[in-house]
């Protein structure tokens, strides 16, 4: 079969690599014939052409991993995250989901040029973007890594559990970087994840309660798979992808157009989450 793709020899990086959406990621890339380096606070058995242990929360351990894959990189894959709902503390969170991710793709931007590509996965828990968008746009503002956290820090109420928002600045900031970045011909795109069955899944059911997540999982009726989730993310950075830029992509099994056609009830969902 021909590389319609385009990954054979092309050289990426795959945060999150240890598990769930990440590894379904990284395994498919290998099988695509892409040269793959990995990033996770955990060690992976991977056939990897390199693996670094960094953590999310540390700029400067960010840093050494990106100086050591070394070289250009042609497509970043953001798939590393924590679950919210009081399972870490939310700054850990934020870190996580969005300083940190961000703080990779600054770094990894460095070595990408014309034709590089970035995805990341947000979520539909971070629906009520296009709520506060001038308050996503306040974080996304800041320059660097303790700055974000600064902002963040003297924000507390509107982080809260920390998961919502970090997802809500990842689609942001996935649409405000992207009309500047295709000038230089680099495209950045994210999805949003329905229910997912990978190791986070217990936190979720312990925190949000197994209810609201089942609840988020509909019409599909059931949780998507790992692969269902990387499948879209490595289409995203492809060579069939070329204009694809600044999207943010459902990968849901239908929820957002149930959503937004009166099928799935919302407010349901979030008294149930109070309840």
């Amino acid at each position: 079969m021909a590389d319609v793709l385009g990954y054979k020899g092309k050289r990426v990086i795959v945060s999150g690599c240890f598990s769930g959406m990440g590894e379904a990621a990284a395994r498919l890339l290998l099988d695509l014939g892409a040269e793959v380096h990995g990033f996770d606070y955990k060690d992976v058995a991977l056939p990897l052409a390199s693996f670094n242990k960094v953590d999310l929360r540390d700029p400067a351990s960010i840093e050494a991993g990106v100086a050591a894959v070394g070289g250009n990189v042609d497509a970043l894959f953001n798939c590393a995250g924590l679950p919210g709902g009081g399972a870490f503390p939310p700054i850990e969170t934020m870190k996580v989901n969005f300083i940190g991710t961000r703080h990779v793709t600054e770094k990894v931007l460095e070595r990408m040029g014309e034709g590089g590509a970035i995805a990341s996965i947000a979520s539909t828990g971070g629906l009520g973007w296009s709520q506060r968008v001038p308050t996503n746009m306040e974080l996304i503002a800041t320059q660097g890594f303790q700055a974000a956290v600064d902002w963040c820090a003297a924000n507390a109420d509107t982080v809260a559990e920390g998961y919502a928002f970090s997802k809500e600045a990842v689609i942001v900031w996935t649409q405000f970087m992207g009309a500047s970045l295709i000038k230089r011909g680099i495209r950045i795109n994210c999805t949003l994840p329905s229910p997912t069955q990978t190791p986070m899944m217990a936190a979720f059911h312990a925190t949000a309660g197994k209810e609201i997540v089942d609840a988020a999982a509909e019409p599909l009726g059931r949780y998507s798979t790992p692969y269902e989730q990387a499948a879209p993310l490595v289409f995203l950075n492809s060579a069939m992808a070329t204009i694809v830029n600044g999207v943010v992509l459902p990968v849901d099994g239908g929820f957002m157009g149930g959503v937004t056609t009166g099928q799935v009830d919302l407010s349901r969902m979030m008294s149930r989450a109070k309840a």
